[in-house]
């Protein structure tokens, strides 16, 4: 997906101990674009990203906008939410294994808190979120999708958040992405399905057109396997979502570094299925979890305050 990295401010934590893989499903649109597939390299761990201590209280129930939850919905008393939990800090797996953490996590929980019904939370691979919506298997997905025209034939969003792209290399690289247009000569990791392989794809094309070198793009199943290709120099850079390329630099124990300013803004939404009635009961659960502040505290919790928006909008992508 996409966001500006205003930096990744680090709020006060606990550390946590452990290993984490470290992945990071990014969170936009496939691309059929035909430049290198790559093979999936092994998993690499790092120590476990701290998980930061503040405790987001139980949201009450507000009876204005829970009267507007659908009433096949309200009858279920329960919403089943699908994230690909392998994005911190946006939705990752916790030291223990387990249980879903980071900023989406948080969020969806006050969300349905707000609107009466309890979160059932489900960790599946990113790429199976929207046809199960369609399918009728979730209620919502929050997955840091990026919110698209193209997307919104087929489920409705609720616009939460703005992200852009970055780039990261190893350190001590003298390489300097500052937008998409570089890449030209360059070998480029991403993961598959992301926005950022359809725009490196797009870019590659565009680098052959003009008469440069071509750009390599080198698409893994995960971004940890992307990770590895940079980290062993198979790829001079990686390329994921400007909140998840910081924190995959901040937690590498010194491996990457970023590379240039992130760039592209572009909105993230929760995902709906399409006309079913829920998105305006869910945005208005997020425009008041931004006007109590709650919003804010869960943004700030994970050092993601930079991405935050005035309002929530139903189906607010431009492109």
């Amino acid at each position: 997906m996409r966001s500006t990295t205003r930096g990744m401010k680090k709020t006060a934590v606990a550390v946590a101990l452990g290993t984490l893989a470290l992945v990071a499903t990014a969170c936009s649109s496939n691309s059929s674009s035909s430049t290198t597939t790559a093979a999936p390299a092994s998993t690499t761990t790092t120590t476990a990203p701290p998980i930061p201590t503040t405790v987001i209280p139980t949201q009450p129930a507000n009876a204005a906008i829970a009267a507007t939850v659908p009433a096949s919905v309200k009858s279920a008393g329960s919403l089943t939410v699908a994230m690909d939990a392998t994005y911190p800090p946006n939705e990752f797996i916790a030291p223990d294994g387990s249980t879903i953490v980071g900023m989406d996590a948080d969020l969806t929980n006050a969300i349905t808190q707000t609107l009466g019904l309890k979160a059932k939370l489900v960790n599946v691979t990113f790429d199976t979120i929207i046809p199960g919506i369609v399918a009728g298997k979730y209620g919502m997905g929050a997955s840091s999708f990026t919110d698209t025209l193209a997307r919104q034939k087929v489920v409705d969003f609720v616009t939460y958040f703005s992200a852009g792209e970055s780039f990261y290399v190893k350190t001590g690289s003298s390489l300097v992405f500052n937008d998409i247009s570089v890449i030209c000569g360059h070998s480029i990791a991403v993961e598959s399905g992301t926005t950022e392989e359809a725009d490196a794809k797009t870019q590659a094309a565009k680098c052959v057109a003009s008469g440069k070198p071509k750009a390599n793009v080198l698409v893994f199943g995960t971004q940890t396997d992307a990770n590895v290709a940079v980290s062993s120099g198979r790829a001079d850079a990686g390329f994921a979502d400007s909140p998840v390329a910081a924190y995959i630099v901040a937690t590498s124990n010194g491996v990457f570094q970023l590379s240039g300013t992130a760039y592209a803004p572009a909105p993230y939404g929760l995902a709906l299925p399409k006309g079913n009635g829920m998105a305006a009961p869910v945005a208005a659960a997020v425009n008041l979890l931004i006007s109590n502040g709650v919003y804010h505290q869960i943004l700030v919790k994970w050092g993601v305050q930079s991405g935050a928006v005035t309002t929530a909008t139903i189906n607010g992508a431009t492109s």
